[in-house]
């Protein structure tokens, strides 16, 4: 009489044998880098997104993600190892299931989980005994298992036994060419022993180096601290930056000689502000979970206030350039150079830049920006096209912002052409002008 192979032991033995199918909900920045680690080790993976146009893609062998090589992607899905749907119907086909949605906060920066739930939602209506779910998304300590898991639970199958539910947070570098999916350590806590055991054994197959914590809420907690410890040394440096410029002191001198410095120190940059996903929207998870704890988080709640100013200190210095050279704010023309977060990259969530944007736009600058990762912006309102840098239209600004130090862009070019340049980013740096600012 044969034995029957629990759900547990059945579902090991794939991961093992690599005959596991992956699913992968939410194929951006995290999702599609991830799901392309996983079939390079063959896994057959299935990637489930709303965007039909990103599934389309997908589907042709089209990559949109700059940290997948194109040649990667297309040669998976040609081998049948990555094919994209925007349905949940193939839950039931699914051992391993990745969930790596958006987490955003509300206009009162409180969480916004609708993405998490209405994710989890779905899966539960095809749920079955064997499945291992993990959450990638950044959110708040007891987002794993106070909302999800009621909500798997909602099956009728039972933690541990049938069904296995962990967090492993995300680490996502865009842009980074020597940390990629592979070689960064991966933070895996389980709801429970089971599910511990289960998704070490899922991501050590991919993963270089898994670093197991006691349980979901521990791993949450690891990823909402990386970020906020980022935001909380950026907001010092923002901070030193703003008492520099009353000093009158250069405070990329200042860091410069202070980072030479070589233990008990790590460099933090100012800028026009914080962007991305991350450092501008997760530590208010934290905060905001902390006080069911009746607990303040003090320093997150600083941070987050120094480093929201920055942009408005930035359209404030760039005041004071135009007043030294004889032009007001309104009507001034102003080029902004660069609208991506960070250099060289094509994502402008979040990013500084668009507030900047706008500040300017409010007080009645003529304003348009050059970026050549982002030729196209609609983000919180504002829809603009990049234009071409032309000398004409460097000559012809009262005031050039450089807002995101693209490496692709001739900075001394800008420095000779230009009338006025306030340097956000340091990208003029060993270009000696009267006429450049440093923020």
């Amino acid at each position: 009489m044969q034995t029957a192979v629990d759900p547990k032991t059945q579902l090991l033995q794939r991961i093992e044998d690599k005959s596991a199918v992956v699913g992968v909900v939410g194929l951006g920045y995290v999702g599609l880098p991830f799901a392309v680690e996983k079939a390079k080790v063959g896994y057959r993976v299935i990637g489930i997104d709303r965007s039909k146009q990103r599934v389309d893609k997908i589907n042709r062998g089209e990559n949109y993600i700059g940290d997948v090589k194109d040649e990667e992607l297309s040669d998976l899905v040609a081998q049948g190892l990555i094919q994209a749907t925007t349905s949940f119907d193939c839950v039931p086909e699914l051992d391993v299931i990745v969930i790596a949605v958006p987490t955003p906060l509300t206009r009162n920066l409180v969480p916004d989980l609708q993405y998490v739930e209405g994710v989890t939602a779905e899966i539960a209506k095809y749920l079955r005994a064997g499945q291992l779910v993990s959450l990638e998304s950044t959110t708040y300590p007891g987002t794993t298992e106070e909302i999800m898991l009621p909500l798997l639970q909602q099956s009728g199958l039972e933690l541990g036994r049938d069904f296995f539910l962990a967090h492993s947070p995300e680490r996502v570098d865009p842009g980074n060419a020597r940390y990629t999916t592979k070689n960064t350590n991966k933070v895996v806590g389980g709801v429970g022993p089971e599910s511990l055991e289960v998704a070490i054994a899922f991501y050590s197959k991919t993963i270089d180096h898994v670093v197991p914590v006691s349980s979901a809420k521990a791993a949450e907690l690891v990823k909402v601290f990386e970020n906020t410890f980022r935001a909380v040394n950026i907001a010092l440096v923002n901070e030193i930056t703003l008492l520099c410029d009353r000093m009158g002191l250069n405070v990329w001198e200042v860091l410069d000689a202070a980072f030479t410095k070589p233990f008990g120190i790590m460099p933090f940059y100012p800028g026009p502000g914080v962007g991305g996903h991350c450092i501008p929207l997760d530590p208010h998870y934290l905060e905001w979970k902390a006080k069911e704890y009746n607990f303040n988080t003090h320093f997150i709640n600083l941070a987050g206030e120094i480093n929201r100013k920055m942009p408005e200190f930035t359209v404030e210095k760039a005041t004071r350039v135009l007043s030294q050279h004889g032009k007001p704010l309104r009507g001034a023309k102003i080029v902004l150079l660069g609208m991506a977060y960070k250099a060289n990259l094509d994502d402008y969530r979040e990013s500084p830049a668009i507030e900047v944007f706008k500040l300017l736009q409010n007080q009645g600058a003529e304003v348009v920006f050059h970026d050549s990762w982002t030729p196209h912006i609609e983000e919180h309102g504002l829809v603009a096209d990049s234009v071409e840098l032309t000398d004409e239209l460097l000559q012809n600004a009262d005031l050039v912002i450089i807002t995101t130090n693209h490496s692709n862009v001739d900075y001394k070019r800008v420095v000779a052409l230009s009338r006025a340049v306030l340097d956000t980013r340091y990208a003029t740096r060993g270009l000696k002008a009267d006429h450049v600012v440093l923020l």
